[in-house]
């Protein structure tokens, strides 16, 4: 059957049984209600049918409150159904061999051999590379855990559906599939509580469960399997380039309730995580390998090691591998509890002595290897025993990286604070620039720490020194890549560096003395440039940085190479769409040269979000429309919200979306796609320089210069109630104010998504294609922009991206929120300069894509997208009209329920929308 029949086909079974459950629990009545609406609103879609938009309205207003909320859960859940069946039909879930596209490691290895690769150059490649997906627990993921539970189970059960089962087996299936969408039906979407840190923890911890911790080192032994045969060396052994990272426990800008002991708790969780995965795979591997000396040979080291086992069964004394085995569970038991304080429930523990490090444990394992090979029993290593050396290899005893990162004006508090009570007679805080940096550097040579343990200090010093303390207790304990990074937001200027240095100094993680070759910083200083005005500086700095007595030494002893991470959020809330993306990529070309000169390696990491306002789009385009020279075989970036659950939900899904990042990355270093020329490019970023220019005009002049602005966006979107929602531990804003400059750039871009207007994801481009043709000739430049489309990846890439954002939008639907503006002359301005700029937008886009149809070159996609429309329209209908009736003071609990599950459903009709 083909794929796209087979989605409708899985799409039309879920949505039967959803019916037929709702007609069971909510009554005829409410059902056929439910169905009316279903039908006229995929009858206007598809005929855009006048009548049928009337009959529509009509409907919806004479709902009974009970009934909305009926409505609304039924859009709802159906949206996350089609979810499931579309993830599981997508290319991404395709295991067809015959399959050699890019995004793939078998496309990048046939480039390798291609390009003809010499062995040296790709062991050179991976020796020196690092890719790390960063899990964030930012608040956009509106799922509660048990949803999540039944989802997956219902995504299994209909993977399992397939042509070749017996009538039982399809019966069965039938009867399961049933059982969970009922269970889903019943079960409560909504949190009564706001999340806490703790329970972020958790919910990504699960994600290791149920894919990380079998998916990536299955794949990278296959990889390494499958380099091992391009490079004719079946013993090749691929260096530990993949490790994940973390901010769930460490990152504290904006949230108050990140402090050292939820930094504990993130790594003792993770811990244990670690060790009961590795203590089920050598408990099963100790089942497994019944060998027996009667019938094979083994080494003398794993004789020994079998000997040190506490089993003294004399039904295994022939079996070594298995007594080797209860050796090693021992110790990882002893150890999980010497960590952790976990105790391990497993039968066959005796007392023993706990593993030092990940490494101790990887010699006893590579002792039974090492015996296996030598002994004729290499089939035996690659079904178990080899992945669990890989997993050692990539989460240790950590599981991943945690990385603690604050605000920049806190750090300064901070330090202001240690100054003051240390007995300097000046403010730090009040001094400039230069006698910042002056006094930070002569603090930072003192062998003597300015902070006392008889000294009084505030609150917020104590948390923030306590945090800092913390990382060097977890790292003594659970190793230095426990905590490797400390990242500073809102990075804009040198002495923001300086302070983290500083602190750092305070907490015992440096050594030696500043400027000289013995000084070392345990934790990687790491800025963040977020707003256009910051990634401009951000070369300057850095040079300055580089060139300070003393960095010289701290960046030797962290391998040569210094992380950066870049903020797509912040800039794009600061300068829109297209000057987000064109100042990111300027700020990365301006780097690359610096660091070239400076002998260096730079390491990007990107603050990528779910929507394309904050990065998101597909991975794969996005990483090779990085410019020549910026990835070089490292990269981190953020997976956030709920595109962890789209992703990694499903093992089979997120092993794909993890080869993508493994291939991008080979892709984007080793074959560039952007093969311009000196001039052409010189000619394309003129153009580029522009465009950029006349955009960031048209978006700030609507952002932050039209009066009343805010009160429009406060007003005409749900941010207010989605402040409500318990998605998440911290805040929807730094200030309590409502200004768009405080509010975090997710809650900004979550809210656009949920009136369907994606403003962050197009606005001001219309505005900077018609002023950049009006100033010179038009069809050279049209022509140039085409070209541009075609020969630039930057370009394609941003267009694409733009494409889709307007595929979801709808102006008619963004009008209905703008009735939630009181101000009539207010609504009006606004509203009319956005209808501009969209119908310029899409004029844009129309002429230089040469179709009126919105993604033309993507049919899947638009198919999708088209079929989720019906469902979305009467959820952001009630969305608007429950809002009105909750903003004009009507208590019922079901109006603003009501809301919440709205803001749920759409979130999920849309994805990509944090």
């Amino acid at each position: 059957m083909p794929a796209e029949l087979a989605l409708k086909e899985n799409i039309r079974y879920l949505g039967r049984i959803l019916g037929e459950v709702i007609r069971n629990k909510e009554g005829e009545e409410t059902f056929q209600a439910i169905e009316a609406i279903r039908q006229t609103a995929v009858k206007f879609h598809r005929e855009e049918d006048p009548a049928s938009a009337q009959r529509l309205d009509h409907l919806l207003k004479n709902l009974s409150s009970d009934q909305t909320i009926a409505v609304v859960r039924a859009f709802s859940y159906f949206k996350h159904l089609v979810n499931i069946a579309e993830d599981l039909s997508s290319p991404q879930s395709c295991t067809d061999e015959d399959r050699c596209e890019p995004g793939q490691l078998s496309y990048s290895l046939s480039q390798i051999e291609k390009k003809q690769l010499d062995p040296e150059e790709i062991a050179a490649f991976f020796s020196s590379a690092l890719i790390s997906p960063v899990l964030t627990a930012h608040p956009t993921e509106v799922q509660r855990q048990s949803i999540l539970d039944i989802e997956r189970a219902i995504s299994s059960l209909l993977a399992k559906k397939t042509p070749g089962m017996s009538r039982q087996e399809a019966e069965r299936n039938d009867l399961m599939l049933r059982g969970a969408i009922t269970a889903l039906w019943q079960t409560r979407m909504l949190r009564f509580a706001r999340l806490t840190v703790n329970d972020e923890i958790n919910n990504a911890l699960s994600y290791y469960r149920m894919t990380f911790l079998d998916v990536i080192p299955e794949l990278l032994q296959d990889f390494e399997r499958e380099i091992g045969a391009q490079l004719d060396d079946a013993a090749y052994r691929l260096p530990n380039f993949f490790q994940m990272g973390s901010w769930i426990g460490g990152d504290r800008d904006g949230n108050p309730y990140v402090d050292a002991s939820t930094l504990e708790q993130a790594i003792v969780q993770q811990a244990i995580t670690a060790f009961e995965y590795y203590l089920g795979q050598a408990h099963a591997l100790g089942g497994e390998l019944s060998l027996t000396t009667h019938l094979v040979h083994v080494t003398p080291e794993l004789l020994k090691l079998a000997d040190e086992s506490p089993d003294q069964s004399p039904h295994r004394q022939d079996e070594p591998y298995r007594r080797a085995l209860i050796a090693v569970v021992s110790r990882l038991a002893k150890t999980c509890r010497e960590l952790t304080g976990h105790e391990v429930n497993l039968r066959q523990i005796s007392p023993a002595i706990a593993y030092a490090c990940p490494d101790e444990f990887l010699a006893d394992l590579k002792v039974i290897v090492d015996s296996l090979c030598r002994n004729h029993g290499e089939a035996l290593i690659y079904p178990r025993l080899g992945k669990l050396i890989k997993a050692i290899e990539t989460f240790g005893f950590h599981l991943a990286t945690i990385d603690l990162r604050q605000s920049s004006d806190v750090h300064e508090a901070v330090i202001d604070e240690l100054f003051l009570k240390s007995g300097h007679a000046f403010s730090y805080a009040e001094l400039d620039e230069a006698e910042k940096i002056r006094v930070l550097l002569e603090e930072l040579s003192q062998p003597r720490l300015m902070s006392s343990p008889f000294q009084e200090y505030s609150a917020l010093a104590q948390s923030e020194m306590g945090v800092i303390r913390k990382a060097r207790a977890v790292r003594e304990k659970f190793g230095a890549h426990a905590v490797r990074q400390y990242i500073i937001s809102h990075t804009e200027t040198l002495s923001d560096l300086l302070e983290a240095a500083l602190l750092q100094k305070e907490a015992g993680l440096s050594r030696g003395n500043w400027g000289s070759a013995s000084i070392q910083m345990d934790l990687n200083i790491v800025p963040l440039f977020e707003t256009i005005a910051d990634l401009r500086n951000a070369p300057q700095i850095m040079d300055v940085w580089l060139k300070l007595p003393g960095v010289g030494h701290v960046v030797h002893h962290q391998g040569d190479q210094q992380e950066i991470m870049l903020g797509y959020s912040d800039s794009n809330k600061d300068g829109g769409f297209l000057t987000s993306n064109w100042e990111l990529y300027k700020a990365e070309v301006a780097l690359v040269k610096l660091f070239k000169r400076a002998g260096v390696k730079l390491r990007l990491f990107h603050g990528r979000g779910g929507t394309v306002g904050r990065g998101g789009g597909p991975t794969y385009q996005a990483i090779m429309a990085q410019p020549q020279g910026s990835v070089d075989g490292q990269i981190r970036l953020t997976e956030q919200g709920e595109i962890i659950a789209n992703k990694f939900s499903d093992p089979r899904v997120g092993r794909q979306h993890l080869e993508t990042l493994i291939a991008a990355t080979i892709d984007a270093s080793l074959f560039p796609q952007d093969q311009l020329s000196p001039a052409r490019r010189r000619a394309f970023e003129m153009a580029m320089e522009e465009l950029s220019t006349f955009a960031m005009d048209a978006y700030r002049s609507l952002v932050y210069e039209t009066p009343g602005f805010t009160d429009y966006f406060f007003s005409a979107t749900p941010i207010s109630e989605i402040a409500e929602l318990n998605i998440g531990s911290r805040p929807s804003a730094r200030k309590a104010t409502q200004r768009i400059e405080d509010l975090r750039a997710i809650p900004w871009g979550f809210s656009w998504g949920q009136c369907r207007l994606l403003l962050p994801g197009w606005y001001g481009f219309g505005s900077a294609i018609e002023k950049y043709l009006g100033a010179g000739d038009q069809r050279a430049r049209i022509l140039q922009l085409k070209e541009m489309l075609i020969e630039w990846p930057l370009f394609r890439t941003l267009l694409a991206n733009m494409d889709m954002v307007l595929a979801k939008t709808d102006m008619a639907v963004a009008a209905r929120y703008s009735q939630l503006v009181s101000d009539e002359q207010l609504r009006k301005t606004v509203f009319e300069r956005i209808e501009a700029e969209y119908a310029a937008t899409t004029r844009a886009l129309n002429l230089l894509l040469e179709s009126p149809v919105r993604l033309a070159n993507n049919p899947m996609l638009a198919h999708s997208i088209r079929n989720r429309l019906p469902y979305l329209d009467p959820l952001n209908h009630l969305q608007v009209e429950l809002i009105k009736r909750f903003r004009d003071g009507t208590a019922d609990d079901r109006v603003k329920n009501g809301i919440h599950l709205s803001i749920n459903g759409i979130a999920a009709g849309l994805r990509n929308t944090g």
